[in-house]
């Protein structure tokens, strides 16, 4: 059900048709897809979304029902604030979802879907990403296994922007982190694979240089880093090789990442002197530590969320207090003037002054009535809708939003 990027504006305007729905935000990605929207009734809202999704993608409503999820007032502000933060992701902190949610809302707002609700919300839960992102560590720590590999690598290098990096082999996972590697300053990279033509073209994505797999003990004294993935049935790096690789480096670091199954790299070369060897086992323990570390992490991030959910649903409310408000004082105002002016007929003629200070005095009494009332209604909400729990009791007490009987 994903939207492609071609048919996004099509689909946002089309969106906007929808009766009752004042606002809405479509975010695709490969991993959801979500549509937030500020709607006028939220029960008649939702079957309305739905049947548009499914008319978009030409899906029979009966085959995806189980696969929907919806969230309305408050819980929808709070999915939003997750989303956008990270907290609701596969992998909990990954930075890429930020920029989805941003670009997002950037488009909706270019096509002219978003509203002062809307722009109000993306804008809090975008904010809420940035004060999870640095006031904890929830993003910090690696949690694949390419970029354990870069973490590690960093660690024993500091800088790697002088660092020489080999491939060997052309490993899915092993790409990935060569793509970090570089991504963090390595500008020298070279390929070695049993295909040459394979290393030829992988080593022209990194503006590298392919190396003959035959020529591969010789290369290995040019390099800083080697990243294993061939997965071949024997040890492709014995320590004889290494030991000799490090004599004519004159022992110079040498950082190896065996990312093979079964290993490239014979384990007996750990014992080398600066030489450095992690397999896909320490890798993978590296990753479930800070897998680990974010979950704990991740319990200040929703402490974070929760404050900034609180701080929005206010700003509603008290944005929603303000008609009821209104119409309270027009209210209170219309049996005000009626009331005097059968009060001044009963009392037959006044003088100016006598007639001005009976106004003065019901309109004192008036305001001084209403003042309490309104002053919470504005206050009022410890909660999340708590005030416009309150908003509907003064609504129906008064009998507002509807014309009023004649006494």
């Amino acid at each position: 059900m994903a939207f492609s990027e071609a048919m996004l504006e099509e689909s946002l305007e089309s969106l906007r048709r929808i009766p009752d729905l004042e606002e809405g935000v479509i975010l695709s990605t490969c991993n959801r897809v979500e549509i937030c929207a500020h709607v006028l009734n939220g029960n008649l809202g939702l079957p309305q979304i739905q049947e548009y999704l499914c008319k978009v993608h030409g899906i029979d409503p009966a085959d995806v029902g189980r696969f929907l999820y919806a969230y309305q007032d408050a819980q929808a502000v709070a999915h939003v604030f997750r989303v956008a933060a990270s907290l609701d992701s596969m992998v909990v902190g990954e930075p890429q979802i930020t920029g989805q949610v941003k670009d997002a809302y950037a488009r909706a707002r270019k096509c002219g879907a978003i509203g002062p609700v809307l722009s109000q919300l993306f804008d809090r839960a975008l904010a809420a990403a940035k004060r999870v992102r640095t006031e904890t560590a929830v993003g910090e720590s690696a949690v694949s296994v390419s970029f354990a590999a870069v973490e590690l690598a960093r660690k024993i290098f500091g800088s790697l922007e002088d660092k020489v990096v080999m491939l060997v082999g052309a490993g899915e996972t092993a790409e990935l982190a060569a793509r970090h590697l570089v991504s963090n300053g390595v500008k020298t990279v070279f390929v070695a694979n049993r295909t040459y033509e394979r290393a030829v073209r992988l080593a022209q994505e990194f503006g590298g240089s392919a190396v003959h797999f035959d020529r591969l003990a010789q290369e290995l004294r040019r390099v800083d880093i080697v990243i294993t993935s061939t997965g071949a049935p024997h040890y492709l790096i014995d320590p004889i090789t290494v030991q000799e690789c490090i004599r004519v480096r004159r022992h110079r670091p040498l950082f190896f990442i065996d990312i093979a199954v079964p290993r490239d790299v014979d384990p007996a070369v750990h014992q080398i002197g600066d030489v450095y060897l992690y397999d896909i086992d320490d890798l993978q323990s590296v990753v479930e530590a800070n897998l680990k570390e974010r979950e704990k992490e991740a319990e200040v991030a929703e402490k974070i969320i929760s404050e900034e959910v609180f701080k929005f649903w206010g700003w509603l409310e008290a944005r929603d207090a303000v008609p009821v408000i209104v119409s309270l004082r027009q209210w209170a105002e219309e049996i005000r003037s009626r009331e005097l002016e059968k009060a001044l007929q009963q009392l037959g003629p006044l003088s100016e002054r006598d007639r001005r200070t009976v106004e003065i005095l019901t309109t004192s009494i008036v305001n001084k009535l209403l003042h309490t009332p309104i002053v919470n209604l504005k206050d009022s909400g410890e909660k999340v809708g708590e005030r416009g729990h309150y908003l509907k009791v003064v609504r129906h007490l008064f009998g507002l939003g509807r014309k009023e009987e004649s006494s």
